[in-house]
């Protein structure tokens, strides 16, 4: 019997998780925090988007440190007293239909948060000359920060988080250590620029199992003659595969170095997830600017990659999945409240 083919509502699962459909609403930040804590805003907005059909949600990168955050307005997980208002947002978005994740962060040298004057980076380059010079991590820095992160993965499981995303991607910490634009160390961290965020996942590991679902989000291709390539990561990615330390990768491009040249258009980052999923056997979410329902459904069924993130045009239109649905004329489970929406 002949396999039908994927579309973008058949289920699919990131290690033990399933998820309902293959709409995935990508971590970005809305710098909305006061001191670090969900408000009632980080509510309405997320949830807003699980009733509007979203199959799985990531949060906006919270820092592992207080310093640690993009600006002073990002959420936090770097104590315990900022659980209970992630665990409120998390039961929000779950009694809403939707599963829902977390991405953690260090910043690094993209840091603008005045919590701290320093700021820290694998090599002490700066990101522009618009940005402050980072402090070269030193090896108790080093160690401090990956654990920093396991706590912040203990804190994401106890909020009732469905899966993890570390941000290894776009000129945050752990990505200046993976590009050889920014990570120019000649210790064992420079010769082996995937050991720091390898050893970040094996203390998360060691702090939430190996069947809780993590996946890593990375910017597969620096837009630099000198910079990483697909193939870079793939082979970076696979030892870290073999050994269990992550379920999917969510792929996007750039924002390591100020001088890059990307050229977007819509879908521009799914070459890339296609590349990679060709080389890593675990499920890759694309994206990159895509707003048309035919054409996310066209890549699913294509196997370009496993779903799609969209971003911008969920931020312009919360109710994306259940229009594309409709459009698409898949039938869904729509919330009892708006079935008449499908008539």
């Amino acid at each position: 019997m002949k396999k039908e083919k994927n579309n973008l509502f058949t289920p699919f699962k990131i290690g033990s998780l399933e998820i309902k459909n293959r709409i995935i609403m990508p971590p970005m930040c809305m710098y909305s925090s006061k001191d670090g804590y969900v408000n009632d805003w980080h509510i309405w907005h997320y949830t807003t988007r699980a009733i509007g059909g979203v199959g799985l949600i990531i949060v906006e990168a919270a820092a592992i440190f207080d310093y640690a955050g993009i600006t002073d307005n990002d959420l936090l997980i770097s104590d315990d007293k900022y659980i209970e208002g992630l665990k409120r947002l998390v039961d929000s978005v779950h009694s809403n239909g939707a599963k829902i994740g977390i991405q953690i962060n260090h910043a690094g040298r993209k840091s603008e948060t005045k919590r701290l004057d320093k700021i820290y980076a694998p090599s002490s380059i700066a990101f522009s000359d618009k940005y402050r010079t980072p402090i070269e991590m030193t090896k108790e820095d080093i160690e401090n920060t990956t654990t920093a992160f396991a706590l912040a993965f203990e804190r994401a499981v106890k909020a009732g988080f469905d899966i993890i995303e570390v941000h290894a991607a776009h000129g945050f910490l752990i990505s200046t250590f993976l590009s050889p634009l920014s990570n120019k160390r000649e210790d064992e961290y420079g010769k082996n620029r995937a050991k720091f965020l390898e050893e970040v996942l094996v203390k998360g590991r060691e702090k939430v199992g190996y069947d809780f679902p993590i996946q890593i989000r990375i910017s597969s291709y620096d837009w630099h003659k000198d910079g990483n390539t697909v193939s870079n990561f793939a082979n970076m990615l696979k030892p870290l595969e073999e050994k269990k330390l992550f379920d999917a990768i969510n792929v996007s491009t750039g924002a390591v170095t100020n001088d890059g040249q990307i050229i977007p258009y819509e879908g521009y980052q799914i070459p890339f997830a296609r590349e990679l999923k060709n080389t890593i056997s675990l499920p890759c979410i694309g994206g990159g600017l895509i707003t048309d329902y035919k054409m996310a459904n066209t890549i699913v069924i294509n196997n370009a990659c496993d779903a799609i993130y969209i971003g911008r045009e969920l931020l312009r239109n919360p109710f994306w999945a259940l229009q594309a649905a409709r459009a698409l004329s898949i039938d869904i489970e729509y919330p009892k409240q708006y079935e008449q929406s499908k008539r």
